[in-house]
């Protein structure tokens, strides 16, 4: 169970080593008889399916164990990656994601990818270096004088994006939306927490660098206002 990445990089192989064979021995044939099957996506897509049977499995065995649980998340989210991007599989075949769609493993990977992000806000606060700016000794690329905190959320909200940008349903990246918003938000307030601390110096470091962090924020969320 802790080792999800044994049989997804097995199958991955498999493909991989066929494709030449399938593609130079099996297609002609197939094209001989008039048939549209392509050989390398039914090899591929048999295999995922064994896979989604696997997957069905395991994940009532370690869906309460976040550790676990989320590895297994990130392992298959590498793994639909490089199927998709190297090896062509298409979008209209069986994939994990509808296994990470169905209802007791979506909650769970909604509720664990909201624990994780909170622990990862809360660091990147209470760092020392929350408030400055990494690139604050280079001044054409700092125009906006971005704090590391507020870039570091940014990150943080877009590998989400990248996380979930896959799901096969519009409600469900929907829900997902609805987790950044509320992600937003806690930055917010967090941010207005540590503003009313330095009222008394409002044109102090910090007070400047939660100013400047806001205005990145809002520039780069209307940035993303294309993004379907």
């Amino acid at each position: 169970l802790n080792k999800p990445e044994w049989y997804l990089t097995q199958v991955l192989m498999w493909i991989g080593n066929h494709s030449k064979f399938l593609d130079d021995k099996i297609q002609p044939i197939l094209d001989k008889t008039g048939s549209s099957v392509n050989a390398g996506l039914e090899f591929s897509r048999a295999l995922v399916i064994l896979i989604l049977e696997k997957l069905a499995a395991d994940i009532p065995c370690l869906l309460y164990d976040d550790t676990l649980f989320c590895h297994l998340v990130d392992e298959v989210l590498l793994f639909e990656r490089e199927l998709y991007s190297v090896h062509g599989y298409l979008s209209s075949f069986p994939s994990c994601m509808h296994i990470l769609s169905e209802e007791s493993c979506f909650q769970r990977w909604l509720t664990v990818e909201k624990k994780f992000a909170l622990q990862k806000m809360d660091s990147m606060l209470s760092s020392e270096a929350a408030w400055i700016s990494q690139y604050k000794d280079i001044t054409d690329v700092d125009e906006m004088k971005v704090p590391d905190c507020a870039e570091t959320f940014m990150t943080l909200l877009l590998v989400i994006t990248d996380r979930y940008k896959n799901l096969p349903t519009a409600s469900r990246k929907l829900q997902f939306l609805g987790l950044q918003k509320e992600l937003v938000d806690d930055f917010r307030i967090r941010l207005t927490q540590v503003m009313k601390e330095e009222t008394r110096a409002s044109l102090g470091f910090r007070y400047c660098a939660i100013l400047n962090a806001v205005n990145y924020i809002a520039t780069v969320l209307a940035d993303w206002a294309d993004n379907v």
